[in-house]
């Protein structure tokens, strides 16, 4: 534990994070914990199918440590599954729900999950991952299932009624096992991410608690689901730890969906606190539907995923009063390590190091790159996962003694903040010096008529890297392209503005809102080809 975090007392040697939560909520059992489209969850009722479904996985031939695959939407059920999992002694596997029959298949195989919590929605394609994989699943459990099931599956509300609530937690340790997350990896197989039950009480600790300063009145909403390491932070961990309300939605939080919520749509209950990311603020900002901020409750509102460009974060504040913390986590760390402030907001940066974490900007030659320089981003602090399940390579790479490297390049400024200069990997050498694409597609978006962008490197005719932008207009915006070449040259360094421009409908992403700037490159390759 890193010395800015020893006012946080540390878990107990023996220590079950399920049963952490509960017991901080055992004095307020008629408040409500979660909300859903169907109804209201209280911290009692919680509770009470926590410890019933434990028994019932128990019941069913689940054993310690083994994983249970967590395929299941934004409901009332998912902590209900995470927390029963947690408190049985099992391994919970949260996965993305929008991946295909083959990807589960691989996860199947690769966790090699024994059980299954799956939405009913979601059953057929579970199924069709169950013919491919090359392993064999115990027990099917189904939340709300829309059709009759077969055998091996069981309604996870007849698991819950049949079952006394266990007597006791599973004796695990702070330092066992708790839960996996697939990291949603760029290239490649995603990496099966293993965290201890000590991992999520650090960062609610440490940024819930301290940084965004959550309070016990609060109702949650976040627009990243439970199965992200951002989602789960914001939706489950943090908001148990103080008493707080969450509300909980399973379909894409597209801006209509998003504002309905912000007004009271689900129990009459408005949020205070909203999770986003940059994409989705970008979207909303530019909805026809955005509401007033007389219209909302919102007292605190979070961003991560991708960096936040300044000018997003200015429009925000200038419409709703309320700024937006930018930072930034991963899913190794397991969430926020790196922040703005509410009483301390720097647009244009991902803010300065959470208290409890140590960040470190490394070049090519030993030790600290200068102030000003960009440099990769390594981390020290006590949420970082254990390892890469079954991958001794990528977390030797990633995982270097107390340190985490995260594969971002950031700038250190004379105040001590961060700026964000783009993936490791997607830095570009132009006219011999680096060019981060973040800071050209920042640009680009003040632009009054670009949406989004992103900007890759094209060889030209010379064979020379030159940047390389595909823009997102906004809905009946009409811009040249040499006034937009002109709008960058005005304000960055020559070298620096797109050579060239393509006008696209939209842009790759990764489920998270992460720009792919790979699949450009992809793309670009194929049309040289």
């Amino acid at each position: 534990m890193s010395s800015s975090a020893q006012d946080v007392p540390a878990p107990p040697a023996r220590f079950n994070f399920a049963q952490h939560l509960l017991a901080i909520n055992s004095a307020r059992p008629g408040k409500v914990a979660f909300v859903d489209d169907q109804g209201a969850l209280s911290y009692g009722e919680l509770e009470g199918r926590v410890r019933r479904l434990a028994a019932g996985l128990r019941s069913l031939g689940a054993r310690r440590e083994e994983r249970v695959l967590l395929l299941m939407h934004d409901c009332n059920d998912w902590p209900v599954s995470f927390l029963g999992s947690l408190y049985a002694g099992l391994v919970p596997v949260a996965v993305n729900t929008l991946l295909t029959a083959d990807d589960y298949a691989y996860m199947l195989e690769h966790s090699r999950a024994q059980s299954v919590l799956v939405s009913g929605a979601l059953l057929p394609v579970l199924s069709a991952a169950l013919t491919r994989a090359d392993h064999e699943v115990q027990t099917v459990i189904v939340s709300r299932p829309e059709a009759p099931l077969q055998p091996a599956q069981v309604d996870l509300e007849s698991v819950v009624s049949s079952h006394d609530p266990a007597a006791r937690p599973a004796a695990t340790g702070a330092d066992d096992p708790g839960f996996w997350l697939y990291s949603s990896g760029s290239t490649g197989r995603p990496k099966g991410t293993v965290h201890s039950h000590a991992n999520p009480y650090w960062t609610a600790e440490l940024y819930g608690r301290r940084v965004l300063g959550l309070q016990e009145s609060d109702v949650c909403f976040s627009a990243a689901k439970l199965f992200f390491a951002y989602g789960l932070g914001n939706a489950l961990t943090f908001p148990m730890s103080v008493g707080a309300t969450t509300l909980l939605m399973p379909e894409r939080p597209t801006p209509d969906a998003t504002f309905r919520r912000w007004l009271g749509a689900v129990g009459g209950l408005k949020p205070t606190v909203f999770y986003g990311a940059p994409t989705g603020f970008a979207g909303m900002l530019a909805h026809a539907g955005l509401p007033g901020r007389d219209q909302v409750a919102l007292r605190l509102v979070s961003s991560a995923g991708e960096a936040l460009p300044a000018e997003l974060g200015e429009r925000f504040v200038r419409h709703f009063g309320v700024d937006i913390i930018d930072g930034i986590g991963s899913t190794e760390m397991l969430h926020i390590f790196l922040s703005n402030r509410p009483d301390r907001v720097r647009y244009g940066s991902t803010g300065w190091p959470v208290p409890g974490y140590e960040v470190e900007l490394r070049g090519e030659a030993p030790g600290p790159v200068a102030d000003g320089e960009p440099g990769d981003l390594y981390i020290r602090g006590p949420s970082a996962a254990m390892m890469y399940w079954g991958n001794q390579a990528k977390t030797r790479d990633t995982f270097q003694g107390d340190w985490t490297r995260s594969g971002d390049k950031y700038i250190r400024n004379a105040d001590g903040s961060y700026t964000y200069a783009g993936r490791s990997d997607d830095m570009l050498k132009v006219s011999g010096i680096y060019v981060s694409p973040f800071e050209v597609e920042a640009t680009l978006v003040q632009h009054p008529a670009v949406l989004e962008a992103a900007v890759i490197g094209k060889e030209d005719a010379d064979g020379l890297t030159k940047t390389k932008a595909f823009v997102v207009l906004k809905s009946g915006a009409h811009v040249e392209e040499a006034e937009l070449k002109a709008f960058v040259k005005d304000r960055l360094a020559p070298y620096k503005y797109p050579r060239f421009i393509e006008f696209v409908a939209d842009l790759p992403k990764t489920a998270t809102g992460k720009i792919q700037r790979f699949k450009l490159r992809e793309t670009e390759a194929r049309g040289r080809g």
